[in-house]
């Protein structure tokens, strides 16, 4: 049952691996939120309306009922698991939290982490270069250490998830990477027949496919969906 206090009023939503497992955590969850499409090709999130919102001009960034805007995909997830504790994706006990947890941060450091990097220092590098500090010599080598980790994590999976029986962000977390980043030249190792087989199980749920960034335009929004950013 949802807690008292401020509830997730709006999504500043866009492409990306971030902004896709919010929405699969939401769509676990049953929480449908009305949305604004920040368009990164615009450069909408440098605007001075966004910035004011969210510094970082980043994405996804979550607006609540007393005005508060929550950055950085983790933090949304944490705050709607309490706000929403049915249908847990984080756990339900000290201890189950703390497991979740730690294999969300394993899988983020590494495997998702060096994975991203690869591609903005790699075939992003024009893109990104101008929006961050990259470092073309370390593409190739974020991508190894990126193969590493999967080949480290394939090793350990004995059971159906990454976090133990139940499905958990931290599949959702990796899930959003490794769907997205095989089209981009870095798929699962063929010798990685268990993460293979983990990444169909998370691929069968229905928020997976549901999950995948869709452009709408402004006539297929529903009314009041699509806001000055600033309002």
């Amino acid at each position: 049952m949802p807690e008292s206090g401020p509830r997730p009023i709006r999504l500043f939503d866009s492409f990306g691996m971030i902004p896709r497992m919010v929405r699969f955590f939401l769509l676990e969850k049953g929480i449908d939120l009305p949305r604004h499409e920040v368009d990164l090709l615009l450069g909408e999130n440098r605007d001075p309306d966004y910035l004011k919102l969210n510094p970082s001009g980043q994405t996804p960034a979550l607006e609540l009922s007393d005005g508060t805007i929550l950055g950085e995909g983790p933090v949304i997830c944490e705050f709607v698991e309490e706000f929403q504790p049915d249908r847990p994706l984080i756990g339900t006990t000290a201890k189950e939290r703390a497991i979740t947890r730690m294999w969300w941060r394993r899988v983020e450091l590494n495997i998702c982490q060096p994975m991203i990097l690869g591609f903005y220092y790699g075939e992003g590098l024009e893109t990104y270069r101008t929006r961050m500090r990259c470092i073309p010599e370390a593409a190739i080598g974020m991508k190894e250490k990126a193969r590493d980790g999967m080949r480290w994590l394939d090793g350990l999976l004995r059971g159906e998830w990454v976090a133990g029986p139940a499905f958990t962000v931290a599949d959702i977390h990796l899930y959003s990477f490794l769907d997205e980043m095989a089209e981009k030249g870095q798929s699962i190792p063929d010798d990685c027949a268990a993460l293979k087989s983990w990444l169909d199980r998370a691929g069968a749920r229905p928020a997976a496919e549901m999950s995948l960034w869709r452009w709408r335009s402004a006539e297929e929004a529903p009314p009041g969906e699509r806001p000055r950013i600033s309002s």
